[in-house]
């Protein structure tokens, strides 16, 4: 299975993400997070290969994020809420988001992309 890299085309970030993919010559299908949301499945999974908290999938810097309180609701919910609330809307999720058959890495970090990626 091809890396399925998720991101959103005007976030600076996603692009420089692409363009280390591009030139480091991976071949990965290209998922646009607002068009076509994670589902509460997907996240679910995705979260679960990264080990990480479920927490760390929100997009902190979004004005979606800010809009919605999250900074102060967050520590109350439970996975479940914060899995259906991510579903609802793919700018509250981190991005760029890299997934393989064993990883799932929420932001751009080249290093561990590179560790996931074999390069």
């Amino acid at each position: 299975m091809k890396p399925l890299f998720i991101c959103y085309a005007k976030c600076t970030t996603c692009q420089k993400a692409r363009k280390w993919l591009d030139e480091n010559k991976i071949d990965y299908d290209e998922r646009p997070i607002k068009e076509q949301n994670p589902t509460a499945d997907e996240l679910l999974t995705w979260q679960r290969q990264s080990g990480l908290p479920l927490r760390k999938f929100f997009n902190t810097s979004g004005m979606l994020y800010r809009d919605l309180n999250l900074k102060d609701k967050l520590p109350t919910m439970t996975d479940e809420e914060m899995l259906a609330l991510l579903a609802t809307d793919g700018m509250l999720v981190k991005r760029p988001l890299l997934v393989t058959d064993s990883a799932a890495l929420p932001g751009f970090k080249p290093d561990a992309w590179a560790k996931a990626l074999g390069v």
